[in-house]
């Protein structure tokens, strides 16, 4: 991805996460995640049909799809694209606004639940806005990443940005935390959740900063083309060696 105009980008994508604005749909209700992290694991926003293998999608109100209709976020639009494509997969949204790294790892055991055969991690973008440890950002998302693959669940990682205020030193060590973290473990890396839609007010709801229907097809559209290679060996019965649970 270019870095020009990078600073604007990080604004957008770390307000956009942090959930301050009018509250979202009924089915997401995260208003109160917005100042802080989730404090429990909240209930899934559907329940999935148990005899399909799962694509979970673990993130923030940019996951959750906020200021959308349920059928507008990213995690449906790409539902619709497997069906469309023949695909056996059911996408399970599993996205909370306001939410951190550690609130997501906090999530991730019941966001594992049923034979989930990849895991796409949308998280880092409040820890940036709060100007969270770098470090701590680094474990939780190690944490999230190795618990997957101890369970033969391939992981699809997607990179966020800091903003500026924080200093270069801090921007730096942010940005290059998703690559780093992508080659250690072998994973699939999406290097920046809203290229091409932050900084762009006709892509965005009324507040400027969460994807509007639009942008979400771009960021949708965007994302398939990291996932869509994962899509074959993951549909296969070996690719999860640990079955239903």
């Amino acid at each position: 991805m270019r870095r020009t105009g990078c600073g604007l980008l990080a604004v957008a994508v770390l307000l956009g996460a942090c959930g301050r604005q009018p509250a979202p749909t009924p089915a997401a209700k995260p208003a109160a995640a917005a100042s802080a992290p989730a404090k429990a694991a909240p209930a899934p926003m559907f329940a999935p049909v148990a005899s399909r293998p799962r694509i979970v999608f673990l993130g923030d109100s940019l996951t959750a799809g906020y200021g959308l209709e349920k059928s507008q976020a990213v995690p449906a639009l790409t539902q619709a694209r497997l069906a469309k494509e023949g695909y056996p997969f059911e996408v399970v949204n599993a996205g909370v606004s306001g939410d951190t790294s550690a609130g997501g790892l906090s999530r991730l055991e019941w966001s594992l639940s049923g034979d989930v055969r990849i895991l796409v991690v949308e998280l880092g973008a409040n820890d940036g806005l709060r100007g969270l440890p770098v470090p701590a950002l680094r474990r939780n998302l190690e944490e999230i990443i190795t618990r997957a693959q101890a369970r033969g669940i391939a992981v699809l990682l997607v990179g966020m940005e800091a903003p500026p205020n924080y200093g270069a030193s801090y921007t730096s060590e942010f940005r290059e935390t998703f690559p780093a973290l992508a080659k250690a473990h072998k994973v699939a890396l999406m290097p920046f959740y809203l290229d091409g839609v932050a900084g762009k007010p006709e892509m965005n709801i009324a507040d400027g900063i969460h994807p509007n229907p639009e942008g979400a097809v771009i960021v949708a559209n965007n994302l398939w083309r990291t996932l869509q290679p994962m899509l074959q060996l993951a549909a296969q019965p070996t690719a999860q060696t640990s079955g239903s649970r």
